[in-house]
């Protein structure tokens, strides 16, 4: 391999994003950016009532208070806006190491979140009895503290094997991030093990919580189905609506982007490319403003407590 054709880590990448449409990077940034306060109202929102209200004290909410804080959207999506304003979208060589582990971390750690929540619906209706001693405390703490550290881990590894890399000739990065996959392409060296354990993080990541969120909900659909009055099945479904909703547009969009890593392919903007690139934009933003929005619609509870805090800061004025 020529060495004097590398691309200086030093040097850093260039972020090629949407600069083939310039015209269009105005409308995606007032989008992006509505879109990203959403996110946060919506979600700082959620975890305000989680904490505030004593009877969202429960492990789901817990789990719940996890998931809003986690906010994905937030390790991709300043960048984004930031790319649509800077003529010259440059990322340094350390920070599109970190952009990249915090998006692993996140990604991975909801995805386990997501699973654990499935569970917890799973113990509420199947084995209620059973359920305060199942996830105490002293279960639910350590299972969201678990969630945490198995997606950081996950994230250091994918994010190390990629950036030790050699990066050859041109350090254009065909994508809105320092997304892995655009990443790999401009490596000038053997990646088959930045694939393979590309291929383990999935499995482990997406195709086990999956499986697992699957055979939950159908003991719980199996035992709702069982419950003799339809007001008693339609209370028991609606606990687990707004989660089974989350799952399905999360695992289906992130599933479509990475359910099989690829590699090499052209450096060309080809269509490939550009559905990579909303897909990206889906998950990473459509997705989490889509969350606060549906336990907030779908959760009584969640409702009842936002009205209950917006009327004590109404007789508090």
């Amino acid at each position: 391999m020529d060495r004097s054709n590398q691309t200086s880590p030093m040097l850093g990448f260039i972020l090629l994003g949407l600069s083939a449409h310039p015209k269009m990077e105005k409308t995606f940034f007032v989008l992006i950016l509505l879109m990203y306060l959403l996110i946060l109202l919506g979600n700082g929102v959620l975890i305000l009532v989680t904490v505030s209200d004593s009877r969202l004290h429960t492990p789901m909410y817990f789990f719940l208070g996890n998931l809003s804080f986690l906010c994905y959207s937030t390790s991709s999506v300043p960048l984004i806006l930031d790319s649509f304003l800077t003529p010259r979208k440059t990322i340094s060589f350390s920070g599109c190491a970190m952009q990249m582990f915090l998006s692993f971390a996140m990604g991975a750690t909801e995805c386990v979140l997501l699973g654990m929540m499935a569970f917890d619906r799973y113990v509420a209706i199947c084995n209620p009895l059973r359920y305060p001693v199942i996830m105490s405390k002293a279960a639910y703490v350590p299972m969201a503290a678990g969630s945490w550290a198995a997606g950081s881990t996950t994230a250091m590894v994918q994010t190390s094997l990629a950036m030790q890399l050699p990066f050859c000739g041109d350090n254009v990065i065909n994508h809105f991030t320092c997304e892995i996959l655009a990443v790999l392409k401009l490596a000038c060296a053997d990646i088959s093990i930045s694939v393979i354990s590309m291929v383990v993080a999935n499995v482990i990541f997406l195709g086990v919580p999956v499986l697992f969120i699957s055979f939950s909900y159908m003991f719980i659909i199996a035992t709702i189905l069982k419950i003799p009055s339809a007001e008693g099945r339609e209370k028991a479904f609606s606990t687990c609506s707004a989660h089974l909703t989350v799952v399905i547009i999360f695992y289906g969009t992130i599933l479509f982007m990475y359910g099989k890593p690829k590699s090499r392919d052209s450096l060309g903007v080809d269509k490939q490319d550009l559905a990579d690139k909303l897909t990206s934009l889906f998950y990473g933003v459509v997705t989490p403003m889509l969350n606060p929005i549906i336990y907030s619609l779908r959760n009584k509870d969640v409702k009842t407590a936002v009205r209950n805090l917006l009327t004590q800061k109404h007789f508090t004025r």
